[in-house]
Protein backbone atom coordinates (compact mmCIF):
# COMPACT_ATOMS: atom_id res chain seq x y z
CA UNK A 1 0.00 0.00 0.00
CA UNK A 2 2.11 2.90 -1.28
CA UNK A 3 -0.12 5.28 -3.17
CA UNK A 4 -1.42 8.38 -1.50
CA UNK A 5 -4.94 7.48 -2.60
CA UNK A 6 -4.85 4.16 -0.76
CA UNK A 7 -3.18 5.60 2.32
CA UNK A 8 -5.65 8.44 2.74
CA UNK A 9 -8.48 5.92 2.60
CA UNK A 10 -7.20 4.07 5.71
CA UNK A 11 -9.64 4.42 8.64
CA UNK A 12 -11.96 6.24 6.22
CA UNK A 13 -10.07 9.52 6.66
CA UNK A 14 -10.90 10.66 3.13
CA UNK A 15 -14.55 9.67 3.40
CA UNK A 16 -15.00 11.44 6.72
CA UNK A 17 -13.24 14.61 5.58
CA UNK A 18 -15.26 14.55 2.36
CA UNK A 19 -18.46 14.22 4.39
CA UNK A 20 -17.49 17.26 6.48
CA UNK A 21 -16.76 19.22 3.29
CA UNK A 22 -20.09 18.16 1.76
CA UNK A 23 -21.89 19.59 4.78
CA UNK A 24 -20.02 22.86 4.35
CA UNK A 25 -21.02 23.04 0.70
CA UNK A 26 -24.66 22.31 1.59
CA UNK A 27 -24.60 25.11 4.16
CA UNK A 28 -22.99 27.40 1.61
CA UNK A 29 -25.75 26.69 -0.90
CA UNK A 30 -28.34 27.57 1.68
CA UNK A 31 -26.61 30.83 2.47
CA UNK A 32 -26.09 31.77 -1.17
CA UNK A 33 -29.72 31.03 -2.02
CA UNK A 34 -30.67 34.15 -0.12
CA UNK A 35 -28.55 36.16 -2.56
CA UNK A 36 -30.28 34.87 -5.69
CA UNK A 37 -30.02 31.95 -8.07
CA UNK A 38 -26.93 33.20 -9.89
CA UNK A 39 -24.86 32.86 -6.73
CA UNK A 40 -25.28 29.06 -6.74
CA UNK A 41 -22.62 28.90 -9.46
CA UNK A 42 -20.12 29.88 -6.77
CA UNK A 43 -21.07 26.87 -4.66
CA UNK A 44 -20.75 24.66 -7.74
CA UNK A 45 -17.23 25.95 -8.39
CA UNK A 46 -16.12 25.43 -4.79
CA UNK A 47 -17.57 21.91 -4.88
CA UNK A 48 -15.64 21.13 -8.07
CA UNK A 49 -12.38 22.35 -6.53
CA UNK A 50 -12.97 20.29 -3.41
CA UNK A 51 -13.91 17.17 -5.37
CA UNK A 52 -10.30 16.62 -6.41
CA UNK A 53 -7.08 16.60 -4.48
CA UNK A 54 -5.09 14.03 -2.59
CA UNK A 55 -6.26 15.05 0.92
CA UNK A 56 -2.56 14.98 1.80
CA UNK A 57 -2.74 17.75 4.38
CA UNK A 58 -5.75 16.18 6.04
CA UNK A 59 -3.97 12.83 6.23
CA UNK A 60 -0.82 14.29 7.76
CA UNK A 61 -2.91 16.12 10.36
CA UNK A 62 -5.04 13.11 11.25
CA UNK A 63 -2.18 10.60 11.50
CA UNK A 64 -0.03 13.05 13.44
CA UNK A 65 -2.88 13.22 15.95
CA UNK A 66 -2.94 9.41 16.12
CA UNK A 67 0.85 9.19 16.37
CA UNK A 68 0.88 11.61 19.29
CA UNK A 69 -1.72 9.74 21.33
CA UNK A 70 -5.08 10.33 19.65
CA UNK A 71 -7.42 7.33 19.60
CA UNK A 72 -9.89 6.35 16.93
CA UNK A 73 -13.44 6.90 18.18
CA UNK A 74 -12.37 9.35 20.87
CA UNK A 75 -14.54 12.47 21.27
CA UNK A 76 -11.79 14.66 19.82
CA UNK A 77 -11.57 12.63 16.60
CA UNK A 78 -14.41 14.64 15.06
CA UNK A 79 -12.63 17.86 16.03
CA UNK A 80 -9.52 16.66 14.18
CA UNK A 81 -11.54 15.70 11.10
CA UNK A 82 -13.22 19.11 11.04
CA UNK A 83 -9.80 20.77 11.29
CA UNK A 84 -8.72 18.54 8.38
CA UNK A 85 -11.69 19.88 6.40
CA UNK A 86 -10.60 23.43 7.22
CA UNK A 87 -7.15 22.64 5.83
CA UNK A 88 -8.70 21.37 2.59
CA UNK A 89 -10.84 24.50 2.30
CA UNK A 90 -7.78 26.66 2.80
CA UNK A 91 -5.97 24.76 0.06
CA UNK A 92 -8.95 25.32 -2.26
CA UNK A 93 -8.72 29.05 -1.58
CA UNK A 94 -5.00 29.05 -2.32
CA UNK A 95 -5.54 27.15 -5.58
CA UNK A 96 -8.25 29.51 -6.84
CA UNK A 97 -5.91 32.45 -6.32
CA UNK A 98 -2.79 30.61 -7.52
CA UNK A 99 -4.40 29.68 -10.83
CA UNK A 100 -5.22 33.33 -11.51
CA UNK A 101 -1.70 34.49 -10.63
CA UNK A 102 -0.12 31.74 -12.74
CA UNK A 103 -2.69 32.20 -15.54
CA UNK A 104 -3.13 28.42 -15.50
CA UNK A 105 -5.45 26.79 -17.99
CA UNK A 106 -6.27 23.66 -16.01
CA UNK A 107 -6.56 22.33 -12.49
CA UNK A 108 -6.69 18.57 -11.89
CA UNK A 109 -7.55 17.83 -15.47
CA UNK A 110 -10.41 20.36 -15.64
CA UNK A 111 -10.48 23.98 -16.80
CA UNK A 112 -9.31 26.34 -14.08
CA UNK A 113 -12.10 28.35 -12.45
CA UNK A 114 -11.15 31.63 -14.09
CA UNK A 115 -11.25 29.92 -17.48
CA UNK A 116 -14.64 28.35 -16.72
CA UNK A 117 -16.19 31.69 -15.78
CA UNK A 118 -14.59 33.44 -18.75
CA UNK A 119 -16.10 30.80 -21.03
CA UNK A 120 -19.47 31.30 -19.34
CA UNK A 121 -19.21 35.02 -20.05
CA UNK A 122 -18.54 34.31 -23.73
CA UNK A 123 -21.26 31.68 -24.12
CA UNK A 124 -23.88 33.92 -22.52
CA UNK A 125 -22.74 36.88 -24.65
CA UNK A 126 -22.49 39.16 -21.63
CA UNK A 127 -20.99 42.62 -21.92
CA UNK A 128 -17.50 43.58 -20.86
CA UNK A 129 -14.23 41.67 -20.90
CA UNK A 130 -14.64 37.90 -20.48
CA UNK A 131 -11.11 37.37 -19.17
CA UNK A 132 -11.49 40.02 -16.49
CA UNK A 133 -14.86 38.59 -15.49
CA UNK A 134 -13.34 35.11 -15.12
CA UNK A 135 -10.41 36.33 -13.04
CA UNK A 136 -12.69 38.40 -10.82
CA UNK A 137 -14.94 35.42 -10.20
CA UNK A 138 -11.99 33.19 -9.31
CA UNK A 139 -10.57 35.76 -6.88
CA UNK A 140 -13.95 35.95 -5.17
CA UNK A 141 -14.14 32.14 -5.08
CA UNK A 142 -10.80 32.08 -3.30
CA UNK A 143 -12.07 34.63 -0.80
CA UNK A 144 -15.22 32.59 -0.27
CA UNK A 145 -13.20 29.43 0.37
CA UNK A 146 -11.09 31.37 2.88
CA UNK A 147 -14.25 32.38 4.75
CA UNK A 148 -15.43 28.77 4.79
CA UNK A 149 -12.03 27.59 6.00
CA UNK A 150 -11.97 30.06 8.88
CA UNK A 151 -15.55 29.14 9.82
CA UNK A 152 -14.79 25.41 9.75
CA UNK A 153 -11.67 25.82 11.88
CA UNK A 154 -13.30 28.12 14.41
CA UNK A 155 -16.32 25.84 14.85
CA UNK A 156 -14.15 22.72 15.05
CA UNK A 157 -12.17 23.92 18.07
CA UNK A 158 -14.93 25.96 19.73
CA UNK A 159 -15.51 23.36 22.45
CA UNK A 160 -11.85 23.01 23.43
CA UNK A 161 -10.07 24.80 26.27
CA UNK A 162 -8.83 28.32 25.61
CA UNK A 163 -5.12 27.33 25.78
CA UNK A 164 -5.70 24.64 23.15
CA UNK A 165 -7.77 26.97 20.98
CA UNK A 166 -5.05 29.61 21.18
CA UNK A 167 -2.27 27.15 20.38
CA UNK A 168 -4.06 25.58 17.40
CA UNK A 169 -5.21 28.99 16.18
CA UNK A 170 -1.65 30.31 16.24
CA UNK A 171 -0.51 27.46 13.97
CA UNK A 172 -3.43 27.98 11.60
CA UNK A 173 -2.83 31.74 11.43
CA UNK A 174 0.90 31.32 10.84
CA UNK A 175 0.21 28.85 8.03
CA UNK A 176 -2.12 31.26 6.25
CA UNK A 177 0.26 34.17 6.64
CA UNK A 178 3.21 32.19 5.31
CA UNK A 179 1.30 30.99 2.25
CA UNK A 180 0.28 34.56 1.44
CA UNK A 181 3.89 35.74 1.76
CA UNK A 182 5.02 32.75 -0.30
CA UNK A 183 2.58 33.66 -3.05
CA UNK A 184 4.06 37.15 -3.15
CA UNK A 185 7.61 35.78 -3.24
CA UNK A 186 6.55 33.57 -6.14
CA UNK A 187 5.07 36.53 -8.04
CA UNK A 188 8.23 38.52 -7.30
CA UNK A 189 10.49 35.72 -8.51
CA UNK A 190 8.58 35.66 -11.80
CA UNK A 191 9.11 39.40 -12.22
CA UNK A 192 12.82 39.61 -11.37
CA UNK A 193 15.54 39.10 -13.99
CA UNK A 194 16.27 35.40 -14.35
CA UNK A 195 19.03 33.22 -15.76
CA UNK A 196 22.03 35.45 -15.12
CA UNK A 197 22.76 34.23 -11.58
CA UNK A 198 21.43 30.66 -11.25
CA UNK A 199 22.58 30.36 -7.62
CA UNK A 200 20.44 33.37 -6.67
CA UNK A 201 17.59 31.99 -8.78
CA UNK A 202 17.75 28.71 -6.89
CA UNK A 203 17.89 30.45 -3.52
CA UNK A 204 14.72 32.38 -4.39
CA UNK A 205 13.04 29.19 -5.58
CA UNK A 206 13.86 27.47 -2.28
CA UNK A 207 12.45 30.44 -0.33
CA UNK A 208 9.22 30.19 -2.32
CA UNK A 209 9.00 26.43 -1.73
CA UNK A 210 9.39 26.78 2.03
CA UNK A 211 6.91 29.62 2.47
CA UNK A 212 4.32 28.79 -0.16
CA UNK A 213 4.23 25.01 -0.14
CA UNK A 214 6.45 23.04 2.22
CA UNK A 215 5.22 24.34 5.54
CA UNK A 216 1.54 24.32 4.71
CA UNK A 217 1.66 20.99 2.89
CA UNK A 218 3.40 18.97 5.60
CA UNK A 219 4.87 20.89 8.54
CA UNK A 220 1.81 22.77 9.76
CA UNK A 221 -0.62 19.84 9.32
CA UNK A 222 1.77 17.67 11.35
CA UNK A 223 2.00 20.33 14.04
CA UNK A 224 -1.78 20.87 14.12
CA UNK A 225 -2.40 17.15 14.62
CA UNK A 226 0.15 17.05 17.43
CA UNK A 227 -1.33 20.15 19.08
CA UNK A 228 -4.78 18.54 19.04
CA UNK A 229 -3.23 15.50 20.74
CA UNK A 230 -1.82 17.86 23.38
CA UNK A 231 1.78 16.95 22.53
CA UNK A 232 4.54 18.74 24.43
CA UNK A 233 6.87 21.39 23.03
CA UNK A 234 9.61 18.86 22.28
CA UNK A 235 7.25 16.83 20.11
CA UNK A 236 5.98 19.94 18.33
CA UNK A 237 9.56 20.96 17.54
CA UNK A 238 10.17 17.46 16.17
CA UNK A 239 7.15 17.85 13.88
CA UNK A 240 8.61 21.08 12.52
CA UNK A 241 12.06 19.54 12.04
CA UNK A 242 10.55 16.61 10.14
CA UNK A 243 7.82 18.47 8.28
CA UNK A 244 9.81 21.20 6.56
CA UNK A 245 12.25 18.98 4.63
CA UNK A 246 9.44 16.58 3.75
CA UNK A 247 7.41 19.50 2.43
CA UNK A 248 10.36 20.69 0.36
CA UNK A 249 10.81 17.20 -1.05
CA UNK A 250 7.11 17.04 -1.87
CA UNK A 251 7.26 20.31 -3.84
CA UNK A 252 10.51 19.40 -5.60
CA UNK A 253 8.83 16.20 -6.74
CA UNK A 254 5.90 18.29 -7.96
CA UNK A 255 8.31 20.44 -9.98
CA UNK A 256 9.81 17.37 -11.63
CA UNK A 257 6.35 16.04 -12.45
CA UNK A 258 5.38 19.44 -13.86
CA UNK A 259 7.97 18.93 -16.62
CA UNK A 260 8.35 15.17 -16.96
CA UNK A 261 5.12 13.76 -15.51
CA UNK A 262 2.50 11.80 -17.43
CA UNK A 263 -0.56 14.03 -18.00
CA UNK A 264 -2.79 10.98 -17.57
CA UNK A 265 -1.69 10.73 -13.93
CA UNK A 266 -0.80 14.33 -13.04
CA UNK A 267 -3.99 15.89 -14.46
CA UNK A 268 -1.93 18.66 -16.07
CA UNK A 269 -0.88 19.02 -19.70
CA UNK A 270 2.77 18.13 -20.17
CA UNK A 271 4.97 21.20 -20.09
CA UNK A 272 2.53 23.63 -18.52
CA UNK A 273 5.19 24.62 -15.99
CA UNK A 274 7.56 25.40 -18.86
CA UNK A 275 4.98 27.48 -20.71
CA UNK A 276 4.24 29.34 -17.49
CA UNK A 277 7.97 29.85 -16.94
CA UNK A 278 7.91 28.68 -13.32
CA UNK A 279 11.16 29.65 -11.61
CA UNK A 280 11.86 26.28 -10.01
CA UNK A 281 14.98 24.71 -8.56
CA UNK A 282 14.92 22.36 -11.55
CA UNK A 283 15.25 25.09 -14.17
CA UNK A 284 17.78 27.02 -12.05
CA UNK A 285 19.96 23.88 -11.86
CA UNK A 286 19.54 23.30 -15.59
CA UNK A 287 20.65 26.84 -16.37
CA UNK A 288 23.60 26.58 -13.99
CA UNK A 289 24.76 23.34 -15.60
CA UNK A 290 24.36 24.70 -19.13
CA UNK A 291 26.37 27.80 -18.24
CA UNK A 292 29.08 25.77 -16.51
CA UNK A 293 29.36 23.56 -19.60
CA UNK A 294 29.67 26.60 -21.87
CA UNK A 295 26.61 25.41 -23.80
CA UNK A 296 25.59 28.76 -25.28
CA UNK A 297 22.86 27.21 -27.41
CA UNK A 298 21.06 25.64 -24.46
CA UNK A 299 21.45 28.79 -22.37
CA UNK A 300 19.93 30.82 -25.19
CA UNK A 301 17.11 28.28 -25.57
CA UNK A 302 16.25 28.49 -21.88
CA UNK A 303 16.21 32.29 -21.91
CA UNK A 304 14.14 32.38 -25.09
CA UNK A 305 11.59 29.63 -24.48
CA UNK A 306 10.92 29.36 -20.75
CA UNK A 307 7.67 31.21 -20.11
CA UNK A 308 6.52 31.31 -23.73
CA UNK A 309 2.81 30.63 -23.80
CA UNK A 310 2.82 29.92 -27.52
CA UNK A 311 5.16 26.91 -27.34
CA UNK A 312 3.68 23.97 -29.23
CA UNK A 313 4.01 20.40 -27.94
CA UNK A 314 7.11 19.74 -30.06
CA UNK A 315 8.87 22.80 -28.64
CA UNK A 316 7.88 21.84 -25.10
CA UNK A 317 9.34 18.36 -25.58
CA UNK A 318 12.54 19.86 -26.95
CA UNK A 319 12.82 22.16 -23.94
CA UNK A 320 12.18 19.30 -21.51
CA UNK A 321 14.76 17.17 -23.32
CA UNK A 322 17.28 20.00 -23.05
CA UNK A 323 16.65 20.26 -19.30
CA UNK A 324 17.08 16.51 -18.94
CA UNK A 325 20.31 16.56 -20.95
CA UNK A 326 21.93 18.97 -18.49
CA UNK A 327 21.60 16.43 -15.67
CA UNK A 328 19.48 18.80 -13.58
CA UNK A 329 16.71 16.23 -12.85
CA UNK A 330 19.29 13.95 -11.21
CA UNK A 331 20.47 16.94 -9.15
CA UNK A 332 16.93 17.51 -7.93
CA UNK A 333 16.49 13.82 -7.13
CA UNK A 334 19.65 13.95 -5.01
CA UNK A 335 18.42 17.09 -3.28
CA UNK A 336 15.12 15.38 -2.47
CA UNK A 337 17.04 12.50 -0.90
CA UNK A 338 19.31 14.83 1.06
CA UNK A 339 16.30 16.68 2.44
CA UNK A 340 14.12 13.72 3.28
CA UNK A 341 16.34 10.82 4.36
CA UNK A 342 16.76 12.24 7.85
CA UNK A 343 13.06 13.03 8.11
CA UNK A 344 12.14 9.45 7.18
CA UNK A 345 14.44 8.15 9.90
CA UNK A 346 13.04 10.58 12.47
CA UNK A 347 9.50 9.45 11.76
CA UNK A 348 10.49 5.98 12.95
CA UNK A 349 11.31 7.13 16.47
CA UNK A 350 9.75 4.97 19.20
CA UNK A 351 8.05 7.86 20.98
CA UNK A 352 5.33 7.88 18.32
CA UNK A 353 2.29 5.66 18.79
CA UNK A 354 1.15 2.98 16.37
CA UNK A 355 -0.48 2.85 13.89
CA UNK A 356 0.21 6.58 13.52
CA UNK A 357 3.97 6.14 13.30
CA UNK A 358 3.77 3.62 10.47
CA UNK A 359 1.11 5.59 8.63
CA UNK A 360 3.10 8.85 8.79
CA UNK A 361 6.13 7.05 7.37
CA UNK A 362 4.09 5.58 4.53
CA UNK A 363 2.45 8.93 3.80
CA UNK A 364 5.82 10.68 3.75
CA UNK A 365 7.33 8.19 1.32
CA UNK A 366 4.27 8.27 -0.93
CA UNK A 367 4.26 12.08 -0.99
CA UNK A 368 7.93 12.32 -1.95
CA UNK A 369 8.22 9.26 -4.21
CA UNK A 370 4.92 9.69 -6.05
CA UNK A 371 4.45 9.85 -9.81
CA UNK A 372 1.28 11.97 -9.81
Amino acid sequence: MNSLTALVDVEDVRAQVDAALALRIAELRGGLARSGGEADRLADAVAVMLSGGKRLRAAFCYWSWRAHGGHRGAPREQVVLEVCAALELFQAAALFHDDVMDDSDTRRGLPAAHRTFADLHVSEEWSGDARRFGESAAILLGDLALVLSEQAFREAISGETKPLRDQAGAVFDLMRTEVTVGQYLDVLAQALPWGHDPAADEARARDVIRAKSARYSVEHPLVLGAVLAEADDHELDACRTIGLPLGEGFQLRDDLLGVFGDPATTGKPAGDDLREGKRTVLVARAMARAQAAGDAGTVAMFRRDLGRRDLDDHAVRALADAIAATGAPADVERLISQLTDGAFAALDRPQLDEPGRTMLGRLAHAAVDRRA
